[in-house]
C-alpha cells in the first residue's frame, strides 16, 4: 500500500508564450500592477494576489534545458493563443471595464454565467484570451 500524499494545495504558476517580451512585460505592468519577481531576456515572472505567479516566457527562449547550480531545468514551450482567468471581487467590475476601456483594450465579451457570475474577456498583446471573473465561477472563488 503506498503511503499518503500531501494534498495539492493550489496552481503556484500560470505560464504564457510571447513574441515580444518587453511589449508583453509593459501591457501586464500597466494594465494590472503586478509587481516583478523575477525578469531576464527570457522570461519575467509577476506576483499575482498572495502566492501565485504570471510567468511570460519569450517563445523560443527556453527550449532546451538549462543546467543550473541547483540542477537542470527542462526545456519547454509553446506556441498559440491560450487562456487563463483573474479573479475580481464583484464591486471592482466596473472599475476594471472603465480600466480597459481607457487603456484601449477591447472587451472582446461580457459573459453572464448562471450562477449570477461575470466573465469579461480581452486579448492582450500576443492574443492570448484574458478573463476577469466575479466570485461564483466554479463554486470555488
Amino acid at each position: 500500500m503506498s503511503s499518503p500524499v500531501a494534498a495539492v494545495s493550489g496552481i503556484l504558476e500560470t505560464a504564457v508564450y510571447v513574441a515580444d517580451l518587453p511589449r508583453a512585460v509593459a501591457f501586464y505592468e500597466e494594465l494590472f500592477g503586478f509587481p516583478k519577481v523575477f525578469s531576464d531576456g527570457r522570461l519575467c515572472a509577476f506576483c499575482v494576489g498572495e502566492r501565485q505567479v504570471l510567468l511570460l516566457f519569450r517563445q523560443g527562449a527556453t527550449v532546451n534545458a538549462v543546467q543550473l547550480p541547483g540542477g537542470l531545468l527542462p526545456g519547454h514551450d509553446g506556441f498559440g493563443t491560450t487562456h487563463f482567468a483573474f479573479s475580481i471581487p464583484a464591486e471592482a467590475l466596473g472599475a476594471w471595464e472603465a480600466r480597459l476601456a481607457e487603456r484601449g483594450v477591447a472587451v472582446e465579451s461580457r459573459f453572464i454565467w448562471e450562477s449570477g457570475t461575470v466573465s469579461l474577456y480581452f486579448r492582450d498583446p500576443d492574443s492570448h484570451l484574458v478573463e476577469l471573473a466575479t466570485p461564483g465561477l466554479w463554486g470555488i472563488q
